[in-house]
């Protein structure tokens, strides 16, 4: 069996926050920052999640640190996993974001694995991600993502 890899190169960690301004504003007042808005989410042409109203209605905000890439998500009152999440647990990181260079292999590595996916989203350019059912196992869920650019 070949190597696992898809979950090597480290990306970004979401937060899920009830209060994106005041999360954003804690964080810049700990010298976390510049924040910046997420990419429009209506680009994800191909989209497979549980509330396409959840996903579109997600507030996002990013940071880039000097390692990784910090994200905050608001999730809007309609069910969906990350609306669930801040209301079963809290405040907290929901998953943990992971490059790829190619998103139907580590769809495949994660498939042998019996990893299965959650979610998932592609745009136009196959640049996308997919998120996999990993909270109950792995405490948090884990993604991958293949980035517009390079």
């Amino acid at each position: 069996m070949p190597e696992m890899t898809l979950f090597k190169t480290m990306h970004h960690v979401c937060i899920v926050v009830r209060d994106i301004v005041a999360a954003e504003a804690f964080y810049a007042a700990a010298g976390i920052g510049p924040w910046h808005d997420y990419p429009p989410l209506d680009q994800y042409t191909e989209l497979d999640v549980p509330s396409r109203e959840g996903f579109l209605g997600m507030k996002y905000r990013y940071a880039d640190i000097d390692n990784l890439q910090i994200q905050l998500c608001q999730p809007p009152e309609v069910d969906c996993p990350q609306r669930r999440f801040l209301d079963e647990k809290g405040e907290g990181v929901f998953h943990l974001g992971f490059t790829v260079p190619d998103l139907a292999e580590a769809e495949a590595q994660a498939g042998s694995a019996a990893i299965a996916p959650l979610m998932r989203g592609r745009r136009d350019n196959l640049s996308g991600f997919t998120y996999f059912d990993t909270a109950d196992r792995a405490g948090v869920v884990l993604e991958v993502r293949k980035a517009s650019h390079g």
